[in-house]
């Protein structure tokens, strides 16, 4: 027999609407107390004494059991989740960078205080994500997980090649649809993804990874030379966050810009979709897809945590509780086309083994390997306006690299 759930929710932006819209209507043994917000003034489409800017007022009531964290201030969300934990009220988020930047520590007050936090929606929206690594995948090998999280930088590209449309028009189109913020440096620079991805590796490899150690570069500075480079070798380019392990104990974690073949899953992923492809030892290759962007397909990622509390469901990090002794490292060499202005650039990078190289009075670039090491020291040089970075896909090892991971088996593609 479930639990009813006596909710406050916490924001009632797209998402807090898009849940309230799913949930109108239907009978699902929960009831929606007080919602907290922060413009008094602001006209909206339920009663006014449903609401309060009090957050004391919603985690202070005995009578409610479950908080639902809708906000986009990570560090006021990080405040709300921790006390409510604390004080016994379970919690479902869709804030990702409060949860990519302290999930150690609400781990612990989960496990300390017995409450349950819930966060699907906070990773690649309407797709069941973390639900099937912890549970599908909880005793399987993963060789990787990669794919599209961000909605709003694949409705760029997708507008860039399948419509030719300039970058800043795809840009304002996004905003206008509410899939991009006003700055959108968090989804075209690959904030947000990165967020989800230290998200996703703690349940695919029981690793906490601290995000300012995962290398995000963006789209930004993509410029006409690169997407003519990319269609002339029939390839598209998405914003790729990968997790690999490259051995038995060693995983490296990235967000690229990716040169994507017509053969791979993510090629078709367009407009707000997402698309996650998880690579494991057993079942091999398998794809998720779904929305990515928008209140609705979020709002029902939160109401499937939601519904999944009534019956007490909890994360069980599996993977971390394994102990399995993997680490996380920066120690491998990928393969990237790189484009730039200046001759140093290429130097201070240090790209090596350059399979290509092109010079040009207005257009410069060489396809060469370079440490990861290496692109996160530099990570200044690679947001420079003339420069653009992407991913060909293949990796290289250097002898010492290969050393390290001696005796043990290493995915080289």
């Amino acid at each position: 027999m479930s639990t009813k759930l006596k909710i406050g929710i916490f924001g009632f932006g797209v998402v807090g609407q898009g849940l309230h819209d799913i949930i109108r209507g239907q009978d699902l043994n929960l009831e929606i107390i007080k919602i907290a917000i922060k413009n008094p003034n602001k006209k909206r489409s339920l009663d006014s004494s449903l609401f309060t800017t009090d957050h004391d007022e919603i985690l202070d009531n005995p009578d409610i059991n479950t908080i639902v964290e809708l906000i986009d201030d990570a560090d006021a969300a990080f405040k709300i989740v921790k006390k409510a934990l604390s004080t016994g009220k379970h919690v479902v988020s869709a804030n990702k960078k409060m949860i990519a930047n302290h999930l150690e520590e609400l781990v612990k007050l989960q496990e300390l205080h017995g409450t349950s936090l819930l966060y699907e929606g906070a990773v690649c929206g309407s797709i069941p994500i973390i639900r099937n690594l912890e549970e599908y995948y909880d005793n399987e090998l993963l060789h990787g997980i990669s794919g599209i999280f961000n909605g709003s930088s694949n409705y760029i590209l997708s507008k860039i090649f399948n419509e030719n449309m300039p970058y800043d028009v795809a840009l304002k189109q996004a905003q206008d649809l509410g899939f991009a913020e006003t700055d959108p440096i968090m989804d075209v620079g690959g904030y947000d993804p990165k967020f989800k991805l230290a998200i996703a590796t703690a349940h695919a490899y029981g690793l906490f990874i601290d995000p300012d150690k995962i290398l995000n570069v963006g789209i930004q500075n993509l410029s006409e030379q690169d997407i003519q480079y990319a269609r002339e070798k029939n390839f598209k380019i998405k914003l790729v966050p990968t997790a690999r392990k490259i051995s038995t104990k060693q995983v490296i974690t990235y967000v690229l810009p990716k040169f994507v073949k017509s053969d791979d899953f993510l090629y078709n992923v367009e407009n707000e979709y997402n698309g996650v492809t998880v690579q494991a030892a057993f079942a091999d290759k398998q794809f998720f897809f779904g929305k990515g962007a928008g209140g609705h397909p979020t709002g029902a990622a939160v109401l499937s945590d939601i519904a999944a509390l009534r019956y007490g469901y909890k994360y069980e990090y599996k993977k971390f509780h394994q102990h399995n002794g993997l680490i996380h490292t920066d120690q491998v060499n990928i393969e990237v086309y790189l484009r730039y202005t200046h001759e140093y650039t290429v130097e201070k990078l240090k790209i090596e083994n350059i399979l290509e190289r092109f010079v040009r009075n207005d257009y410069k670039y060489v396809i060469g390997s370079v440490s990861l090491k290496s692109l996160l020291a530099n990570r200044d040089l690679l947001q420079q306006k003339d420069v653009f970075i992407a991913h060909t896909g293949r990796y290289t090892y250097t002898d010492q690299q290969i050393q390290v991971i001696a005796g043990e088996e290493v995915s080289y593609n």
